[in-house]
């Protein structure tokens, strides 16, 4: 006859009692349960304030009205003279988007005029269409597209930019526009199917200045600006 062990037979037991105790505590309902979570109706369920709004709701942020007395025009006010057409037209800016920085806009313009500079130079479509609104891009493509077609290539190097300021900004409906002026400094060279230069020098760095404007929908995720007009100034 096999041993019978009395310790095994205790925790047994002991298992069994604990077993139906929790069964009876968690399974008898005593009327003091949370009902559960309907999304649907969570929000007409909340207490309501003196408005008749939800109280302890997270509002979205506002439009900024002109003048409001915060810190939201801080770095814009340091930025453009307050009372400006310029001014003004950041400020327009800032209440339809609020992480609007004047400051870090002409950083990125900056790094982006390299960018489609190079681009075009080199033929890069693909970089120029995440970068160029429609209708710029047609045009630097279909440029892009003549050039090859008489075989002729740009050799260039970026030098750098030397300024690059707002000179105007506003708001078109939806969509934020902000133009800048741009000095940069370019060595640039056309050569021909033979090789022979036929435009620029490739050992001199030319002053370059551009007027280009940016536009970004507010309403979009898209933190993206794009390139929606260029203007060579004289």
């Amino acid at each position: 006859m096999e041993f019978f062990d009395f310790g095994t037979l205790f925790f047994l037991i002991a298992a069994v009692v604990i077993f139906f105790q929790l069964r009876n505590v968690l399974g008898r309902r005593t009327g003091n349960e949370r009902p559960p979570f309907d999304p649907y109706t969570a929000a007409r369920s909340r207490p309501q304030d003196a408005t008749g709004k939800p109280e302890n709701v997270v509002a979205l942020p506002r439009k900024r009205v002109q003048g409001d007395n915060d810190d939201a025009y801080v770095a814009i006010d340091a930025f453009a003279k307050p009372g400006t057409d310029l001014n003004k037209g950041l400020r327009a800016i800032k209440d339809n988007d609020p992480a609007f920085e004047p400051k870090s806009f002409v950083d990125g313009a900056k790094m982006a005029y390299e960018m489609i500079v190079m681009a075009y130079a080199d033929g890069d479509r693909k970089t120029l269409k995440n970068l160029l609104s429609r209708e710029v891009y047609d045009g630097f493509v279909a440029a892009i597209a003549d050039r090859e077609g008489r075989s002729e290539k740009i050799q260039s190097s970026f030098v750098g930019i030397d300024k690059a300021d707002i000179v105007s900004a506003e708001m078109k409906g939806s969509e934020a526009h902000i133009t800048l002026r741009i000095v940069s400094e370019l060595i640039s060279a056309t050569r021909d199917k033979a090789g022979e230069v036929i435009d620029g020098d490739p050992e001199t760095v030319a002053e370059v200045k551009d007027v280009w404007t940016f536009a970004r929908d507010t309403r979009s995720r898209d933190p993206n600006w794009k390139l929606v007009a260029t203007e060579a100034e004289d």
